[in-house]
């Protein structure tokens, strides 16, 4: 599969407002961004010496190391910690499409150098990896994160050295930056119609559990708004720290609601912890609904079918997702890494960001960032989920919304999908209920 050249075009407390939102989301990363930004600033002669350039302002900027036959990436997950049961498989599947795209002959004649860092589930690591990236080792563009706290914790880094993040999970939206791809779902195109199909399936009384950070408070922040514009009911509201495995009290809070469906935005290892408990404590999708955003085919393969069988999920891409480029990617994938691996949502993602880059640059016929990323509007890859579009104006994709049911053997079900590839809303603009958000 080659990407095309098209034509066509996480905090704490509740936020009412996208200022008041990104105050909180930011304050307690900046610090841990504190010393990626410290390398985008340096003498002349430091930077003659490593390859960082400058602008008119004189705050250095990263500068790609490009070779005769090859050009450096980065590949930053965590692969230690919380979050590496579902930030290894991504990185499996960025390394994959290198190793297509080199096979391929490379972009623009030029074999792709995968430079692989662990972010180890940590703010602060991931700030000081993307630092090391883009200023030592001088990499293209990077490929990485997942929590929505660590990609804050980034982007400033990025946004300082002029360095370029493809990030390839959805998340909560309220966020536009010049120097990030976002590759997953907008709110407009996972959460926002999840919420309006299971309050038609299953009622209007809705229990939100997340863990602690940015995207869960920020997604129920939306959620909250489009009950109060609809008429659902929010009957509960719980936050647990990552990595919590306790889950007995919230359970117990969760029956005493009575609520239609829970809508879950825990993240890794939390959530084998939550379904575990909620089966033994008596409870199936029979009994109460779940709808998760944060599990995927890689996450059901760690905490067990048994354990989430008949539950719901919202993405625009699963394995059994019915496109010729799927069964394909499928196969390579688990020819790759073994027939017992899955693929997912965002391992698709983190796939399809490597290709888009790759066109982007063949189009701009240059890997400097600012050559690229006013290449990238409109470019297009017939991706495993169909065809994904770069939108030029905010740098998300088009992306069909698809919710799906997990069955016995751990795959997940399309019970419905969007009728196209849907323009991404990051902040929402196209809701009147969103408008003090946005």
């Amino acid at each position: 599969m080659r990407a095309q050249v098209g034509n066509d075009a996480k905090c704490q407390g509740c936020m009412p407002s996208r200022r008041t939102l990104l105050k909180a989301s930011a304050a307690g990363l900046l610090g841990a961004a504190a010393m990626g930004l410290s390398g985008c600033a340096g003498s002349a002669l430091a930077d003659a010496l490593s390859g960082v350039g400058a602008d008119a302002d004189g705050a250095a900027r990263a500068v790609p190391d490009i070779g005769a036959g090859e050009v450096k990436v980065g590949v930053m997950h965590s692969l230690s910690g919380t979050m590496a049961m579902s930030e290894t498989s991504v990185r499996d599947a960025e390394l994959l499409a290198i190793e297509e795209i080199n096979a391929a002959g490379g972009v623009l004649g030029r074999q792709i150098v995968p430079v692989v860092e662990d972010g180890a589930s940590d703010n602060a690591t991931f700030a000081e990896k993307a630092e090391k990236l883009l200023m030592s080792d001088h990499v293209a563009a990077v490929f990485g994160c997942w929590t929505s706290a660590s990609r804050k914790a980034v982007l400033p880094v990025f946004e300082r050295c002029n360095g370029l993040l493809w990030y390839p999970v959805q998340y909560e939206g309220m966020e536009s930056s010049k120097n990030i791809f976002y590759v997953g779902a907008a709110p407009n195109q996972q959460i926002v119609p999840a919420v309006d199909y299971l309050a038609e399936q299953y009622g209007k009384r809705i229990f939100l559990l997340g863990s602690d950070y940015v995207f869960p408070r920020t997604a129920n922040t939306v959620i909250k708004a489009q009950a109060a514009a609809k008429g659902y009911e929010i009957v509960g509201e719980e936050y647990t720290p990552m990595g919590h495995t306790d889950y007995a009290t919230v359970i117990n809070k969760i029956r005493a609601a009575q609520p239609d469906y829970v809508f879950n935005t825990l993240n890794g290892d939390s959530n084998v912890s939550f379904f575990k408990q909620l089966r033994d404590s008596g409870i199936t999708a029979d009994d109460l609904m779940t709808c998760s955003v944060s599990v995927a085919e890689e996450e059901v393969a760690g905490i067990g079918a048994s354990y989430l069988e008949g539950h719901m999920t919202s993405w625009n891409y699963y394995e059994t997702t019915s496109t010729p480029e799927n069964d394909r990617f499928v196969a390579a994938y688990k020819e790759r890494y073994g027939s017992g691996r899955v693929t997912d949502d965002p391992i698709e993602a983190g796939y399809c960001a490597v290709h888009l880059w790759a066109a982007a640059c063949e189009k701009a016929g240059s890997f400097e960032v600012d050559d690229v990323r006013a290449a990238a509007g409109g470019v297009t890859f017939q991706a495993p989920e169909g065809l994904m579009t770069i939108d030029g104006d905010n740098q998300h994709m088009y992306k069909t919304v698809r919710i799906g049911r997990v069955n016995a053997d751990g795959l997940i079900d399309e019970v419905w999908a969007s009728d196209e590839p849907l323009k991404p809303d990051p902040y929402l603009t196209g809701y009147a209920w969103a408008k003090d958000l946005s």
